[in-house]
């Protein structure tokens, strides 16, 4: 009876060795345990980019544009307007568009777009800067009259008329000289032939002052031309948002300095 007991006991021990040693061969024969594969990341939504010109440095109004002003610059597709000049449309833009002269200023980076641009073949340069409606209008100034020499291209000016009052002088039986302002913040064109001040130069003296008016100042300039003596008065750059005025859009402007001579004494007094 032990006998048997003993070799039940045997063969148990037997069995759970080989049960143990198969389950070791199983997982030594599924290798080691492999990681969970990682989530692939989300693709990123490519950015469509195209090339466009642009102004490889600043361009002041009046320069003529050549090819090394320019440049092609890589350009979101989205923010690029209708306007832009596209190179997959016009590879050749920049040798074609050399010569221009530019009708308003570009900065650095901006879009090169041919409404800002005058072909040179074209009308003249003058007429196309000048805004619908408006004229261009000379008249003579000197160094004494002209802020001496210190109004330059796109300043803003007043224009005062001196003149002597004949209907004054006959009732006060001396001399009388009046002045007064008959245009306010009017825009300079041009000083002579200077359309955009060069090279840093800081002072443009010239003989002939340009200036942009309606039709009304055009007519009030040219009468005060031939009754007295025009000056102009650099204004403020303070002042550029400010209408452009006549004298009679203003009354306050009429005041002007009146200078009396009498006896060679000459003596000052406000109207």
């Amino acid at each position: 009876m032990w006998k048997v007991k003993r070799m039940k006991a045997a063969r148990l021990v037997i069995l759970g060795v080989a049960i143990a040693a198969g389950g070791l061969a199983a997982m030594l024969a599924s290798g080691p345990e492999q990681p969970a594969p990682a989530t692939a990341p989300e693709p990123v939504a490519k950015l469509e980019t195209i090339e466009v010109l642009i102004a490889k440095a600043e361009i002041p109004m009046g320069h003529t544009v050549n090819a090394a002003d320019m440049q092609w610059q890589t350009w979101p597709t989205a923010a690029a307007g209708p306007t832009f000049i596209r190179k997959t449309e016009r590879p050749d833009a920049a040798e074609k568009l050399a010569g221009s002269l530019a009708r308003s200023a570009f900065v650095m980076g901006e879009p090169i777009r041919e409404a800002k641009l005058l072909q040179a073949k074209g009308s003249g340069f003058m007429a196309a800067i000048l805004p619908s409606g408006m004229r261009a209008v000379s008249t003579d100034i000197s160094p004494e009259t002209g802020a001496a020499g210190f109004i330059l291209p796109n300043d803003r000016v007043d224009v005062l008329l001196t003149r002597r009052d004949k209907a004054a002088e006959k009732a006060a039986g001396v001399e009388v000289v009046t002045s007064e302002t008959i245009l306010q913040n009017i825009r300079v064109l041009a000083i002579d032939q200077a359309i955009q001040e060069k090279d840093g130069q800081k002072v443009v003296i010239g003989k002939t002052a340009t200036l942009e008016l309606s039709p009304r100042q055009t007519e009030t300039l040219a009468l005060s031309r031939q009754i007295g003596t025009l000056s102009l008065a650099l204004r403020s750059l303070s002042d550029a948002n400010a209408p452009a005025k006549t004298v009679e859009e203003d009354t306050g402007s009429r005041r002007g300095s009146v200078n009396m001579v009498r006896y060679g004494v000459t003596t000052t007094t406000t109207k």
